[in-house]
């Protein structure tokens, strides 16, 4: 097959090369041409720079890429992966060469792209460390450092126990799905992989389907685009792999005593010495505004993140140092990429991510010889059980970092493994974890069958069964009339008495008894729903608990559940952390009041005591508030108010129809944060999904022509080009589009030279 660009029915390239090099300058160079757009926001993101064209709303996000000193961790991890790893430096560089080319030629173009046209800006230079920036900057909050801000103000205004029930997958952090069948359980008797990372749905998307094809290796799967090779998720021939978040925690924020001097600043150390800090000035520009000057610190311990001497903008006295991973060994990880393209075996991939450093994932592999991999890659330092949950003081001795943890390893049972960012091999090593209930969905989905085909895998992918709905459910059913809730049925067979029976049948954090008639109903229960209200109650016990987007009582459901959660946490309880101190505004999602009620609320209804929150009367009130404002009014179904909300750079342009009930790209959506199909709102809060699968994929080590993927939008990052969404309505039905291996079902572009 002769080099070059070649793409299926779906604009998704194809690139064929001589060597490494040739492919990586290919691959740079398609994603300019098809993402400049995109590329260049995540350039100045990583950079701290966008505020420069994108206006004040990006200014928040370059104050803590400046302060948390990305761009200067890229320089030096690939300053490092240049002096250990040439040829990995060198197949890096090959990518950015093709990525300035693809940049020119954009620039050269007689019409330029929207984003560019609106901003007046140009696209730019790519340095070596640009990918790693990219990287950085995609990844930096994955973990969810911020949590740790908040667990400070929960444990201060209520005690220790407010971590353990509060303690889900918050709002920074992904939602993500993946499965391993082995050949035991597969029709064709090898293994099939398949999974939907979830994260914030971009326009255009974080992942790019691609296929990288040289005479070393021929690899399709999900690209970053900005980042040579296949990360995430891909499928060699011979070997396939996928990750998802590990929900590890392997960063540190240090509350440090900072003073000026003549000289400049100091931080005080573990051994009661007054260090130099080291210090300068950085100006932001900002479009339409005065530019804004910003301090950078940096202690022994990392890069002040927020505060200063003079503490926070609100005069709290706080200074916060952020330590994370690869500003401390100056590797990003970027040594597994391309050893992970040149994978044959499961054995492999393991290797291969023994390299791997940011983030943590846990890592599914499979091979066409039965070689299969469940286990978790990337690091996390060990250093002091304090420094895992909440600010440790930097002047104490006990919270240094002193080696790495050798990362966990699982098996896989009765043929099948599932990672759904629950508590797993990765459960040393973190604090927050998604709650089970995906894991247990598809363990429950997986059950159903002994022998499954690729094809098989959409019924999973599009799950919208709501098994934390329980919970609240069983509260609803204590008030007056019936006892409990129907039984509701699903594609594996009735729920069952101990799935119905609510709290009582389910453990809560930390293991101690969920709600019972007793320790949960403490108010009393002699005030009678009205009949509205009844009704209300008596049509969601019979729900059948799918969140599907024509579903009248998915609605009533989300909207009792976002009375409960406003009302939960406007409770004096709760009043001290409705105003938390003056953090950067790009940490306050991990702040906010009413989201995290809202993430944790299956753990909130289901505790022993809730700090003498009456809950039943809290679910009564709420329901007679739904029943009243839906009185009279056509029923609502679920995707009237679940719809689509993609992050996009820009703000839409006034007058546009952008994000509102005619805007085809916010289309009405089936599922919820703790379905299978997780589409997240914000419950409380808002039912728009800005969350949700940004891919899905079915990787088949029997034929790999009969794998499967799809993206919520498209291959192309240009609004106004025919592949920019025209994967949507098939990611909207849950349907994959096919994975084309054929070369000869490609169609080859000639602008393209050959590599």
């Amino acid at each position: 097959m002769a080099p070059g660009v070649y793409r299926d029915a779906w604009g998704i390239p194809h690139l064929r090369a001589r060597d490494v090099l040739g492919l990586a300058r290919l691959q740079g160079l398609v994603t300019a041409r098809d993402r400049a757009w995109q590329l260049e926001v995540g350039r100045h993101r990583a950079r701290g720079t966008s505020a420069a064209f994108l206006g004040p709303e990006a200014l928040p996000w370059d104050l803590f890429a400046r302060r948390a000193r990305l761009d200067d961790t890229a320089r030096r991890c690939w300053a490092a992966l240049e002096e250990n790893d040439p040829e990995s430096a060198a197949w890096t560089r090959a990518y950015v060469d093709g990525v300035n080319e693809g940049l020119a030629a954009v620039a050269a173009a007689p019409r330029p792209a929207p984003g560019f046209a609106r901003t007046g800006l140009a696209p730019g230079r790519w340095e070596p460390w640009t990918p790693f920036g990219v990287w950085l900057a995609t990844h930096i909050l994955c973990a969810g450092f911020p949590a740790k801000l908040w667990r400070e103000e929960a444990v201060r205004h209520l005690g220790e126990d407010a971590v353990g029930l509060f303690a889900t997958d918050g709002p920074g952090t992904s939602g993500s799905n993946g499965w391993l069948l082995s050949g035991a359980r597969t029709v064709t008797g090898r293994a099939v992989l398949a999974g939907d990372p979830h994260r914030f749905v971009e326009d255009p998307g974080v992942h790019q389907q691609i296929r990288l094809a040289c005479d070393e290796f021929d690899v399709v799967g999900l690209a970053v685009p900005g980042v040579p090779g296949i990360a995430h998720s891909g499928h060699t021939g011979t070997v396939a792999w996928a990750v998802t978040n590990a929900m590890a925690d392997h960063q540190d924020l240090y509350r440090e005593r900072l003073r000026r001097t003549g000289a400049g600043v100091e931080a005080l150390g573990p051994d009661g010495t007054w260090r130099r800090v080291t210090r300068h000035t950085e100006r932001v520009e900002v479009a339409g505004e005065e530019p804004v000057e910003t301090e950078v610190l940096e202690t022994a311990r990392g890069p002040v993140v927020a505060g200063g001497p003079e503490g926070l903008d609100d005069g709290t006295p706080l200074a916060v140092s952020l330590r994370y991973p690869p500003r401390v060994t100056a590797d990003l990880g970027f040594g597994a990429l391309l050893p992970l393209l040149r994978a044959r075996r499961a054995a492999d991939v393991d290797a291969a991510f023994d390299a791997w450093a940011e983030p943590v994932n846990v890592v599914l592999a499979a091979d066409t010889e039965g070689g299969l991999l469940h286990r978790v890659a990337g690091r996390v330092p060990f250093r002091s059980a304090a420094n895992r949950t909440r600010l440790v003081a930097a002047w104490e001795p006990g919270h240094e970092w002193t080696g790495w943890h050798t990362t966990p390893r699982a098996g896989v049972t009765d043929g099948v493994a599932v990672m759904a960012d629950q508590r797993g091999p990765a459960t040393p090593l973190g604090v927050e974890f998604a709650a089970p209930h995906r894991a247990h969905r598809i363990r429950d989905l997986l059950a159903a069958r002994r022998a499954w085909a690729a094809d098989d895998m959409a019924a999973v992918h599009t799950d919208t069964h709501l098994a934390s709905a329980d919970s609240l459910l069983y509260l609803l059913a204590s008030l007056d009339g019936p006892t409990g809730p129907a039984e509701p049925t699903s594609p594996v067979g009735p729920a069952g008495p101990a799935a119905l029976a609510g709290p009582t049948a389910l453990a809560a954090p930390g293991g101690s008894a969920t709600p019972t008639p007793t320790s949960a109903t403490t108010s009393s229960l002699s005030t009678p729903l009205t009949p509205a209200a009844r009704a209300l109650r008596d049509r969601l016990l019979a729900w059948d608990r799918r969140m599907d987007a024509g579903s009248e009582g998915a609605a009533l459901f989300a909207a009792l559940r976002g009375a409960v959660v406003r009302r939960l946490a406007a409770h004096p309880a709760f009043a001290a952390l409705t105003s938390p101190p003056a953090y950067p505004e790009v940490f306050q999602p991990w702040l906010a009041l009413v989201p995290r009620v809202g993430y944790a609320l299956d753990h909130l209804l289901r505790a022993d005591r809730l700090y003498g929150v009456d809950r039943p009367e809290l679910v009564r009130q709420a329901a007679e508030e739904v029943a009243a404002a839906t009185a009279g009014t056509p029923a609502p179904r679920w995707g009237d108010t679940h719809r689509l909300a993609l992050w996009r750079a820009l703000p839409p342009e006034p007058g546009s129809d952008t994000g509102t009930v005619t805007d085809p790209l916010a289309p009405p959506l089936s599922g919820d944060h703790d379905c299978v199909l997780g589409t997240s709102s914000v419950p409380g809060r808002t039912d728009l999904a800005a969350r949700g699968p940004v891919a899905r994929f079915v990787w088949d080590l029997a034929r790999r022509e009969d794998s499967r993927w799809i993206v919520p939008l498209g291959a192309h990052g240009d609004p106004d080009h025919p592949h920019h969404h025209d994967q949507l309505p098939l990611w909207l039905r849950g349907e994959p589009a096919p994975v084309v291996t054929d070369w000869a079902h490609l169609t080859r572009e000639s602008e393209h030279p050959d590599a």
